[in-house]
């Protein structure tokens, strides 16, 4: 664990202290986000999950069925290579060599490509969630939300479920780009012009 990840709980339980100690701390809203719950039962990872799985179906496939002609190949050897000439078991069996070495080249690739993309989906749904609890939070008033690095917090600080239903109300497709966090509205007169009455 790095010492910038050992370091978030001491850092929430300091903020906490400072925020606990303050004159209004009556009037302070904080809520919790699990986020790993988040991230496992929000309709848009599961989305993304599927979307996964359908784009590496064709290579799975074509995976098992090579994997599935290779033992055919091989009980076909052990079955007639005692009646084969040695020159033709010898051509067989590295045949069957290179076949198996091929086939366990593309699986590796298979494993690497399949785990580089859960990767990039799981940071894009990731940042949106991170955006989509920003937006609950300045929505619904709260002044300050924790997530990773808490170890206790009552029922009715967890906004967790909260966040979720509203999740649950958004496209369960990820948006294009995710959006960035919105500024505060600011005033909407117009500014005066340089030397303007």
């Amino acid at each position: 664990m790095s010492t910038f990840n050992r370091s978030i709980p001491l850092l929430a339980f300091c903020v906490c202290g400072l925020v606990m100690s303050g004159p209004a701390s009556a009037e302070m809203k904080m809520g919790v986000v699990n986020f790993q719950k988040l991230l496992e039962d929000a309709p848009q990872t599961k989305t993304a999950m599927q979307a996964l799985e359908n784009e590496f179906a064709p290579r799975r496939r074509e995976l098992l069925t090579l994997q599935n002609d290779l033992k055919a190949r091989d009980e076909k050897l052990q079955k007639e290579g005692a009646v084969m000439s040695e020159a033709d078991r010898a051509k067989a069996e590295k045949t069957l060599r290179d076949q198996q070495r091929e086939f366990s080249r593309k699986a590796g690739e298979f494993q690497d490509d399949a785990s580089t993309r859960r990767n990039e989906e799981i940071g894009k749904v990731q940042r949106y969630l991170v955006t989509e609890i920003q937006g609950y939070a300045n929505a619904q008033g709260f002044d300050l939300v924790l997530g990773d690095g808490v170890f206790f917090a009552k029922g009715p600080l967890d906004i967790t479920a909260q966040v979720l239903a509203v999740l649950a109300t958004k496209p369960a497709t990820l948006p294009a780009a995710a959006p960035a966090p919105k500024a505060p509205a600011t005033s909407t007169t117009p500014a005066k012009p340089p030397g303007g009455k």
